[in-house]
C-alpha cells in the first residue's frame, strides 16, 4: 500500500489533462452499470477509480471512498472476498490516517467472517493482529481487553507468534523497557519481515514509551 505524500507540482499537468477526464468518464460508467443493476462491474470501476487517487492523485480520503463504494457493491453481490479486500484497503489507510476506530471495526469484521473458513482462517491472526496494534496506539488497556477477546473469539490465535508479540509489547510498555520492546520487534522481523504499514504502527507505540516522540524513532 501506498503512504500519504503530496502530488508535486509536476504531476499537476498530468492530473488536469489526462487523469481527472478519466475520471470523469469513469463515474458516468459507473452510475451507467448502476442504473442498469450491473454491480460487480460498477465495483471494479470504483476500485479503478480509488487506485487512480491513491496512485496517482494521492488523495487518500477519496481513494477511501471509492474503496468503501466497491465494497458495498460487491457485499450486494455476495462477493464477500472482493469485498473483504476492498474494506482491507480502507481499513489500512484509515490507520494511516489515525482514524483507529474505523480500522478496528473492518479488521474485527474481516477477522470474524475468515477465522471459520477453512481457506482462509489463517488469515484472521493478521486482522485481529492489526486491531490490536491500532487499539495498542489509542491505549494501553484497550489493547490488553481487545487481545482478550480475540483469544476467545479464535483460540488458534494464542499460539500465533502475533499474539506472542503483543503479549511482549503489553508487558514492555507496561514497564515503560524501550529495549524489550525493541528487541521483541527485532525477533518477530527476523522470522518475519514487517512492512511499511506494520512498522509506522510498531513504531507509533513506541513513542508513547520514549514519551513525546524522545528517541531515534528506530525499531532496530
Amino acid at each position: 500500500m501506498r503512504f500519504v505524500r503530496q502530488p508535486s507540482s509536476i504531476c499537476s499537468f498530468r492530473a488536469n489533462t489526462i487523469l481527472l477526464p478519466a475520471l470523469w468518464t469513469l463515474g458516468m460508467l459507473t452510475k451507467r452499470r448502476t442504473l442498469k443493476g450491473r454491480f460487480t462491474i460498477a465495483a471494479k470501476h470504483h476500485i479503478t477509480i480509488a487506485e487512480i487517487y491513491e496512485t496517482e492523485l494521492v488523495d487518500i480520503e477519496k481513494a477511501i471512498a471509492h474503496y468503501e463504494q466497491s465494497a458495498d457493491y460487491y457485499k450486494g453481490e455476495e462477493s464477500n472476498s472482493s469485498a473483504n479486500k476492498c474494506l482491507l484497503k480502507v481499513a489500512a489507510y484509515a490507520a494511516q490516517l489515525e482514524q483507529y476506530q474505523k480500522a478496528i471495526e473492518i479488521y474485527e469484521q474481516v477477522g470474524a467472517n475468515t477465522m471459520d473458513n477453512p481457506l482462509l482462517k489463517y488469515s484472521a491472526k493478521d486482522y485481529f493482529f492489526k486491531a490490536a496494534l491500532c487499539h495498542f496506539i489509542v491505549d494501553e488497556l484497550n489493547a490488553k481487553l481487545a487481545l482478550e477477546k480475540y483469544e476467545e473469539m479464535f483460540p488458534a490465535f494464542t499460539d500465533s507468534r502475533e499474539c506472542k508479540l503483543l503479549k511482549k509489547l503489553l508487558e514492555a510498555h507496561e514497564e515503560q523497557n524501550s529495549e524489550a520492546y525493541t528487541e521483541a520487534v527485532k525477533e518477530f522481523d527476523s522470522i518475519s519481515r514487517l512492512d511499511q504499514w506494520l512498522t509506522t504502527m510498531l513504531l507509533r507505540i513506541k513513542k508513547s514509551i520514549q514519551g513525546d516522540g524522545e528517541g531515534d524513532g528506530d525499531l532496530k
